[in-house]
């Protein structure tokens, strides 16, 4: 028995959303799993690693951990890996091979997780709820976690507007982008920067791509710290609604940031932006509407 993982990228955030609103993205990980006597991890794409050691890979390391967590010996196995995510480039590369790594664990040594078992230890891993929920369900994600590590979403499908991502040749690690935050902020400023978020929320849920838009552009809690992070910030913001865009904001920490624009414009908005922006990759993707999927396969 072989079997297949499917696992959507995600954006986190839109803006103000900080550490709670996530979005699965037509953007995969995908993962040919099938169990042998000895483990072997290949990795089909080209941006990723060549030189792999099997202790350090995040999807065994994840696997191992969950195992260990259920006291399970790990079964062996060869994993085939290719990926549409870059590496650190803010499109939930990390999230979807945590939650990859939790379905190999549950496939290997059958552990019949549950959909809410996959969310709180996913994001349990990541440290927030954002990105993790989003692979796991996909469509878009509003939650919060507890000290405990026990995760409260809501989880919205159909989310009928299209997305283009700048991805620029450029990392920026997560810790990095978090180490410019401040600590705390006055109580006005917080309460404008909670008042932009719940308003993001309000539009989701109301599918007000409009003012979703303009919401995104509204964050105080990290956009306006780490702008100085990331290449073209300001232009490609000016550019993308100048050319139509509902709005603009990073994706997760960065670099990589993400305009929501109306369906109808898609193919002059994707060009407008790569002849402006040519050191960028520009890609049109939209929600991911299934979240992980795991279907059996044959042997390879």
């Amino acid at each position: 028995m072989s079997w297949r993982i499917v696992v959507p990228g995600s954006t986190a955030n839109l803006g103000p959303g900080f550490d709670s609103i996530g979005l699965g993205l037509s953007l995969y990980l995908q993962l040919d799993v099938t169990p042998q006597d000895t483990w072997e991890i290949v990795h089909l794409s080209e941006h990723l690693p060549q030189n792999i050691v099997i202790e350090e890979h995040l999807i065994y390391c994840i696997a191992k951990q969950v195992a260990d967590q259920y006291n399970k010996p790990l079964p062996s196995c060869k994993i085939e890996m290719s990926s549409e995510l870059p590496f650190a480039r803010g499109l939930g590369s990390s999230a979807a091979a945590i939650v990859a790594g939790i379905e190999v664990a549950n496939l290997l040594c059958d552990l019949n997780l549950t959909t809410q078992d996959r969310l709180n230890i996913s994001s349990q891993i990541e440290g927030h709820p954002d990105n993790a929920t989003a692979s796991v369900l996909g469509g878009l994600t509003i939650s919060s976690m507890t000290k405990d590590g026990i995760v409260d979403t809501l989880h919205v499908n159909n989310v009928d507007a299209s997305f283009v991502v700048f991805i620029p040749n450029v990392e920026l690690k997560t810790s990095e982008a978090r180490g410019v935050l401040p600590e705390q902020f006055d109580r006005p400023y917080a309460v404008e920067a909670s008042a932009n978020a719940n308003m993001l929320a309000a539009s989701l849920m109301a599918r007000d791509f409009k003012r979703v838009g303009h919401y995104m552009e509204q964050d105080r809690f990290h956009e306006p710290y780490r702008a100085k992070l990331i290449p073209n910030y300001d232009d490609i913001r000016a550019a993308a609604k100048e050319a139509g865009a509902y709005g603009t904001a990073l994706s997760g920490a960065g670099p990589t940031m993400i305009s929501i624009i109306p369906t109808s414009i898609e193919q002059s908005f994707v060009e407008a932006m790569k002849q402006r922006f040519p050191s960028h990759n520009i890609v049109l993707t939209k929600a991911d509407e299934q979240g992980v999927q795991v279907t059996s396969i044959a042997a390879v």
